[in-house]
């Protein structure tokens, strides 16, 4: 899973960086309102946290720009304005939460996790495909009740597939939403980690459909 962090102040971007970052994201920052906005134009993320307060572009401007583009990634916005008036131009500018300054990471991180899960259409935290289950907000994944040994990037790749479990996801989107914006895309790689988890969970449950992707099943494979 991968966000991106909007925020002018160098020490508490680094903190929200780190705290997604320990709760198994890849992570992308920006310091301004200009780059963020050319990030999320650019780059696919799975959710963004947006300061309003930016300099060069406001996070209200960003995030206009972004809806008007047709991006509908979640967006949690950061402020430090206590007034109604502004947590409402969030919301109608295209914010789906808002989290006021100061505040525990934990609750930002969750409040993330909590939209991402909703962006797929689960009404709980707890996701199941069948035997798997994934704890959207521990990020804990069992089969058949017990933990899986995996990866911090085992984790996140299946992560997200048991999030879209059913669906066909092709390697390219797998690749967007595993790697920062600076890493080298392997596609090579990324089979070998597929590899690896079938071992883990099941050949049958993980299906490869060549010249598409790979689905996980949504149910127990026959």
């Amino acid at each position: 899973m991968k966000a991106l962090i909007v925020e002018d102040d160098a020490t508490l971007r680094g903190q929200i960086v780190q705290a997604f970052v320990d709760a198994g994201f890849v992570a992308d920052s920006a310091a301004d309102g200009r780059e963020g906005e050319y990030l999320g134009a650019t780059e696919t993320y799975d959710v963004a946290i947006l300061d309003l307060g930016l300099p060069r572009m406001d996070g209200i401007e960003v995030l206009t720009r972004w809806r008007g583009q047709g991006l509908t990634l979640p967006v949690l916005i950061l402020t430090a304005r206590g007034e109604w008036a502004d947590k409402v131009r969030g919301f109608r500018a295209g914010a789906d939460d808002y989290v006021l300054k100061p505040f525990r990471m934990e609750e930002v991180v969750m409040r993330a996790q909590t939209l991402l899960r909703r962006a797929a259409g689960h009404a709980h935290n707890i996701v199941a495909a069948g035997a798997l289950t994934l704890d959207s907000h521990t990020a804990l994944i069992t089969l058949d009740g017990m933990p899986l040994r995996l990866t911090p990037f085992e984790t996140r790749l299946l992560r997200y597939l048991i999030l879209h479990a059913g669906r066909v996801v092709s390697r390219t989107e797998l690749s967007e939403h595993m790697y920062d914006a600076a890493a080298d895309r392997d596609f090579k790689s990324l089979e070998v980690v597929i590899g690896r988890l079938r071992r883990k969970i099941g050949a049958g449950r993980l299906e490869t459909l060549r010249g598409e992707g790979y689905r996980l099943l949504s149910k127990e494979p026959a």
